[in-house]
């Protein structure tokens, strides 16, 4: 299957430290691929140069083909690529629906365009995303009332306003209860396949790695340790020695055996 994502030799260093050294993988349309390791792995470093947030010192970020390594942020999203924060960013003071039409608006590059009544904006298209995240019923309430797990929601409707072909999802479940942060995923994951949409996701819940991750990725001290499928991964003893611990990926393992 053709690459909808291909990273190769990334690398970053600040000052004498090297985050990230020589990282590489690869995302195909529609798969979700989870980007694990220990605090101060390079995870982040690795995620926000993908984004275009950080510009590599060496190393190349092709998405479908075309280099996106050097251009800002706002470029990369353009092209197609998607972002959700480990804080969910909504506009607390609009309406649900508001907030995704102020998405759509950006998407339409009207933004800025203010003798428009915004309110009128491609209300169906709001309306079809918030129902496909299960939040149409609450439309029209405004996101400050909302549980945060429903936040979350809104959020990913959000993103998924410009149709993108890569999402980006920080933490996603960060905050969030264990039925909360399943649901939210097990839905991000339908929606890949739906959409062909590839998920490069960075999390510390491994109930969430392991049930939902297509492939998942180990980083340690800035290197690509691991690779493979959730299974693979859980008996991977560098990566029970380096990150996880060998009881905790094993009782998960039972817990998944069982459930």
């Amino acid at each position: 299957m053709t690459a909808l994502l291909q990273v190769a030799g990334l690398s970053k260093a600040f000052g004498g430290v090297r985050a990230v050294d020589g990282v590489g993988f690869s995302l195909a349309p529609g798969e979700m691929l989870a980007l694990i390791g220990p605090n101060g792995a390079g995870k982040s470093t690795t995620f926000n140069m993908v984004g275009g947030q950080l510009a590599p010192d060496s190393g190349s970020v092709r998405l479908a083909g075309q280099e996106i390594a050097d251009l800002p942020p706002r470029a990369v999203w353009r092209l197609g690529v998607g972002r959700t924060f480990q804080i969910a960013e909504t506009f607390a003071s609009l309406s649900v629906v508001e907030n995704v039409q102020m998405a759509l608006l950006s998407a339409d590059r009207r933004i800025f365009r203010f003798w428009r009544p915004a309110a009128a904006h491609r209300l169906p298209d709001a309306l079809a995303l918030l129902e496909r995240v299960g939040m149409r019923a609450q439309a029209a309430r405004p996101c400050s009332e909302l549980a945060y797990g429903d936040v979350k929601r809104v959020e990913l409707a959000m993103a998924l306003a410009h149709a993108p072909r890569l999402l980006l999802m920080d933490e996603p479940t960060a905050g969030m209860a264990p039925a909360e942060r399943l649901a939210l995923m097990a839905l991000t994951r339908e929606i890949a396949r739906e959409r062909r949409m590839g998920v490069l996701f960075t999390e510390h819940s491994m109930d969430v790695v392991f049930g939902q991750a297509d492939r998942v990725l180990v980083l340690v001290r800035g290197q690509l340790l691991a690779e493979g499928t959730p299974e693979a991964i859980q008996q991977d003893a560098r990566v029970q020695a380096a990150y996880l611990g060998s009881g905790k990926l094993r009782q998960h393992a039972k817990e998944r055996a069982h459930a």
